[in-house]
């Protein structure tokens, strides 16, 4: 059977968006007990030239929904907006995709399979296949700014764990 372009992305998109709503609650309730403000917890990097906590989880949604709303555009570009500021927006951004993508229908993503969507960032343009810049560009920067948002709490003292990360697994059964 073949794999769909909806099911090598959305499944696992949503997993681990699901998984961050957990990775919240444990880094709000890390810093009320550690006295830590949530303007101090936004603003946590793994270096100093890298951006902020808030930053890495609105591009988990920005390179999952957002990636899909270019693809249906046929564009794509940086989104520079201000992320979400505390625990409470950033739930509600992270509630709001999950509950958008659990309604992408799968025959519409496969209708855009063969398209272009063009990266478009100041004059630089790129076009890519819809479907290589989902499974190529999109989901690579997923991966990435989901494991840079864990490894934020982690290294600042937030008990996470491997299972938190990868969250509920489709098992047989």
């Amino acid at each position: 059977m073949p794999v769909s372009l909806h099911s090598a992305l959305v499944p696992t998109w949503i997993r681990i968006l699901n998984s961050s709503l957990g990775w919240l609650d444990k880094a709000e309730a890390f810093a009320k007990d550690n006295g830590i403000s949530e303007a101090e917890m936004m603003e946590l990097r793994l270096i100093e030239d890298m951006l902020p906590f808030n930053y890495q989880i609105k591009s988990m949604c920005v390179h999952s929904l957002g990636a899909i709303e270019g693809v249906r555009a046929g564009s794509f570009s940086p989104d520079s907006t201000t992320p979400p500021e505390g625990f409470a927006a950033l739930k509600q951004r992270v509630s709001e995709t999950i509950e958008k993508l659990s309604a992408v229908d799968e025959t519409e993503m496969e209708g855009l399979v063969g398209q272009t969507t063009a990266f478009v960032a100041g004059q630089m343009r790129i076009e890519f296949l819809s479907e290589n810049f989902l499974l190529h560009f999109s989901q690579s920067n997923f991966h990435f700014h989901s494991t840079t948002a864990y490894a934020i709490l982690r290294m600042k003292g937030v008990q996470l764990g491997k299972r938190d990360f990868m969250g509920s697994l489709p098992v047989k059964g």
